[in-house]
Parts: structure tokens; C-alpha cells; sequence
């Protein structure tokens, strides 16, 4: 559910789920791939003792 909500809110996610859709891979391929991308970010995060924030805008 996680990776659901992150590709329809988060612009980063959202972009990263329709590079891989428009790349012609099935949406589970596209969902599963965002999936293991927020648990790299959440271990990153818990590793390196941070929470997570919202990109700067520039």
C-alpha cells in the first residue's frame, strides 16, 4: 500500500513509476520496483540516523 500512495504523491516516486511503465514493464514490475525503492530509502534513513524531509525546492 505504501508504494501505491508514494506513486500517486510523491512527484519523485510518480516519476520513477512512469519511467518504468513507459519502458513497456507490467505495473507490478513498476509497483514492486517502487516498493524496493522506499525500503532502501527507509534503511538509508534508520542507518544514518535521519527522518525523512521533503526535497528542497530550488
Amino acid at each position: 500500500m505504501p508504494a501505491l500512495v508514494a506513486t500517486r504523491f510523491n512527484p519523485d516516486m510518480r516519476v520513477f513509476y512512469q519511467r518504468i511503465i513507459s519502458a513497456g514493464k507490467p505495473a507490478k514490475v513498476a509497483i514492486t520496483a517502487v516498493m524496493r525503492k522506499l525500503m532502501v530509502l527507509a534503511n538509508a534513513l534508520v542507518k544514518a540516523d535521519r527522518t525523512w524531509g521533503p526535497r528542497p525546492s530550488s
